[in-house]
């Protein structure tokens, strides 16, 4: 490929044009003497001033408007569109097929009178910035130790990314003023977020501030600098937007290299050679730790005249064929045998006109441009011979512009500005074939940790807050760090948020957190005197319903409870008399509302005794065991303090024939805490451990099915952990729990497991690897509708994991 230069004519007093020739091979070095040519052409076009004689006047645009348009000069004007990532790399082949075909559509919506630029920029992550965002507020409640303990920890895991990345797409076109220019770009951004819409990522239309923001970066890749730029800056101060955006200087003295700034940079192209590019080119390009701008510049060409050029030039291959066949027979030799590449070059020509013609593909003219910098130069030929072996790995080479360093870093400016006239043909696939997609990231300023993404190192900050529902499951193998996750979320919203916790532990798994956070433990067991009294009832909220009506219909289940262990089940009659007692148990408490006229069990047992009636002294009877004989644990009133902050319900000591009855009192306390918070503008989080252990009883399995229906309503967010995913799956009430959970965090699971799950979850083969034979802390994040490997290795050397390890080997130590 050339690039033809034209030098000024030795006539005099004529001002300076190119137009003696002089030809320049990217990948040929000048002789002295076409250097000496440049130099005076240069020298002259200083002189008449075709040579920025500022940074400022160097950037190519004339003005950013507030709206994000951006005039170009030449009638030209810009837009570009902000986009995420999304999980490509790892996704299933159909699911990339279907990715790759939008993709080929949004390729396609662009015509031959819009221009289009796919920018992906990756620069140093500033680590200050970092700091503000993870840094948690001291508070002086005797934890801030632990809280700068937990904000350090962060940031060292912050620094594992060595580059962050932002993608855009800039479209340019054509019009006589930046009012019909606005209409145009604006119809166009809107068809593009459809279609980005449509691929699965989140896409939005940048404003002028952010694509000053985003040029800022680009020209200051190797020194990060603090952006500070406010519209209202510009009125009456003679500086322009390029002023707060532009380095300290530019440099384009070298032939094969720029200086911008304090850094060392140079522009290269990329050569296609390859017959078939893989979808995989682009992010090999990028996976190298440095700063740099790929660009990549394309244009529709118009459909009848790339029809034209093809069969043009099907037209010269046939008549290359039959003068080789003419030869062929003046020679004696057989005229079916051709020249290899003459056969190669017409198959190809073919396939490519019947792509035209009847696939629905467009002819584009592609640039692609890669930009690197950094301090030395010695530093920065390192990063370019490593590009340059993954280019040639994929039958491509990384070719330097020589002598057009300027043009080549201008263009690469998300700007939609084009100045580098090499360009390869491309069909719209071809094109589409460089995506920039390969995982998901969710990074969310005021979320919580949860790790850092396996592929991009990048960190995993999340507020499910934000999700449509919040709930969520977390399941993993025994030893695969399920009851770890849990704690370490408790601990990171105790310290970071002011939301209440409450913990349902059947395993003694949370109770030195607890203690050691100061929070309340309640042991619920037969020989404690730890007291929840199933007959509390709460006037002091409205849910929307009776509160009478709510506790009469739990105060019913719980009798079932006590039925069913006699392989009885309530009848009717059994209900209504029942029914009848907790009305009259309750009318000195509704009268007045009293701690010490708060009803218990031996009230409703009393009552019942007291019905003069056959069956209502059968369930009396039935009932004795749990008010006076060796069940009679929760026949007392509440004696604890249950507006504590943190309250964990420590169920692991209750034996089989109360453990249902206090599931069951567990959950109901738990939604009076929650319905309370919720009038105080307070977030509850609930966390469940052994699920599967609510879900085998109807009762207690319909009420936690409820639970995870109204919680989002309620301010609640409840998250529940099981290891045994047959038994969860067993249930009826699963699919209503699943469909109301838009966070589950899958640690390693078992062989059969994984597949019920990769069924259900919709999980690809390459994303199962990551919760197959996985260590500790290693799985997947279900995150809305994003999926996400991560990796969390917490470091065993501080405060916090010695109180959250429930290893015998670190517990020992």
């Amino acid at each position: 490929m050339l690039q033809i230069l034209k030098l000024p004519r030795r006539e005099p007093k004529k001002m300076v044009g190119w137009n003696d020739e002089l030809v320049i091979r990217p990948d040929t070095p000048l002789t002295p003497a076409q250097k000496k040519q440049l130099a005076k052409a240069i020298k002259r076009a200083k002189r008449d001033g075709k040579i920025a004689a500022s940074a400022q006047q160097t950037i190519p645009y004339e003005e950013m408007y507030q709206n994000g348009v951006c005039s170009l000069g030449n009638r030209l004007y810009s837009k570009s569109v902000a986009f995420e990532d999304c999980s490509y790399a790892e996704a299933s082949d159909d699911d990339k097929a279907v990715i790759f075909e939008l993709y080929c559509r949004l390729v396609n919506y662009f015509g031959p009178s819009v221009a289009f630029e796919l920018s992906v920029v990756c620069y140093y992550p500033d680590m200050a910035e970092y700091r503000k965002i993870l840094r948690i507020p001291s508070t002086g409640d005797g934890f801030d130790t632990i809280r700068k303990e937990y904000s350090d920890m962060l940031l060292s895991k912050a620094g594992l990314c060595k580059t962050e990345r932002r993608l855009c797409l800039t479209f340019t076109v054509e019009a006589d003023d930046v009012r019909q220019a606005a209409s145009r770009l604006e119809q166009i951004e809107a068809d593009v977020l459809v279609r980005f819409k449509g691929i699965g990522t989140e896409a939005h239309g940048m404003d002028g501030y952010e694509r000053l923001l985003l040029l800022h970066q680009c020209l200051h890749l190797d020194e990060p600098q603090k952006f500070r730029f406010n519209w209202d800056s510009l009125t009456g101060t003679g500086l322009s937007s390029k002023d707060y955006i532009a380095p300290s200087s530019f440099q384009f003295k070298e032939g094969r290299y720029f200086r911008v700034g304090p850094s060392v940079g140079a522009v290269s192209f990329l050569q296609i050679r390859a017959t078939k590019i893989y979808d995989t080119l682009l992010n090999a390009l990028l996976n190298i730790e440095s700063s740099q701008i790929v660009s990549i510049h394309a244009k529709a060409l118009d459909q009848g005249a790339a029809l034209k050029a093809v069969k043009r030039k099907l037209s010269d291959l046939d008549k290359a064929k039959i003068d080789e066949q003419k030869r062929a027979v003046r020679s004696g030799f057989d005229m079916d045998i051709l020249p290899p590449d003459l056969v190669t070059f017409g198959k190809e020509a073919e396939k490519l006109l019947e792509d035209l013609q009847n696939h629905d593909e467009k002819m584009f003219m592609v640039t692609i441009l890669l930009v690197h910098t950094a301090p030395t130069k010695q530093k920065l030929e390192n990063i370019i011979y490593s590009v340059n072996g993954i280019a040639n790995a994929n039958n491509c080479d990384l070719i330097r512009l020589d002598y057009q360093q300027e043009q080549g870093y201008l263009s690469a400016l998300p700007l939609g500005v084009n100045q580098v006239e090499i360009q390869r043909g491309l069909t719209t696939s071809g094109t589409a074939i460089f995506l920039p997609f390969r995982s998901c990231e969710v990074f969310q300023p005021g979320g919580l940790y949860y790790g850092v993404n396996a592929q991009t190192k990048h960190l995993i900050l999340a507020d499910r807050k934000t999700l449509k529902c919040p709930n969520g499951i977390v399941l993993g193998t025994p030893g695969s760090g399920k009851s770890f996750f849990a704690k370490k979320e408790i601990a990171n919203s105790f310290f970071a948020t002011p939301d209440h916790i409450l913990i349902l532990d059947v395993e003694n798994e949370y109770t030195a957190l607890v203690e050691q956070l100061q929070g309340q433990v309640l042991y619920l067991a037969p020989d404690s005197q730890s007291y929840l009294n199933p007959m509390d009832l709460d006037l002091s909220t409205d849910v929307g319903e009776s509160p009478m009506l709510m506790q009469a219909d739990f105060l019913l289940s719980q009798c079932e409870l006590m039925m069913a262990s006699y392989g009885n089940p309530l009848m009717p009659i059994e209900k209504s008399l029942i029914d009848r007692c907790i009305s009259l148990v309750y009318r000195d408490y509704l009268k007045r509302p009293t701690p010490e006229n708060m009803p218990i069990l031996g009230d409703l047992y009393q009552c019942l005794r007291a019905q003069d009636n056959h069956t209502a002294d059968d369930l009396a009877t039935a009932m004795e065991i749990y008010v006076t004989g060796s069940l009679s644990y929760l026949n007392h009133r509440t004696n604890v303090d249950l507006n504590n902050r943190l309250v964990c319900y420590n169920t692991s000591k209750m034996g089989q024939g109360l453990k249902k009855l206090v599931m069951a009192n567990v959950q109901k306390h738990i939604w009076q805490r929650t319905t309370i918070n919720r009038y105080a503008g307070v977030t509850t989080r609930i966390f469940l451990d052994e699920f599967h252990m609510l879900l085998k009883e109807p009762q207690t399995a319909a009420y936690t099915a409820e639970i995870y229906k109204r919680f989002r309503k309620w301010n609640g967010i409840p998250t529940s952990l099981t290891q045994n995913v047959k038994d969860l799956l067993a249930s009826p009430e699963i699919e209503n729990i699943l469909e109301n959970s838009d966070f589950i965090l899958m640690l390693n699971q078992g062989a059969s497991d994984r597949g019920i799950l990769a069924q259900r979850l919709g999980i690809s083969p390459q994303e199962l690897t990551h919760v197959t034979n996985s260590g500790e802390g290693e799985g997947l994040l279900f995150f809305g509708d994003k999926i996400i490997p991560f990796v969390d290795k917490f470091p065993r050397d501080t405060q916090l994991y010695r109180v959250m390890t429930t290893k015998p080997s670190d517990l020992a130590a």
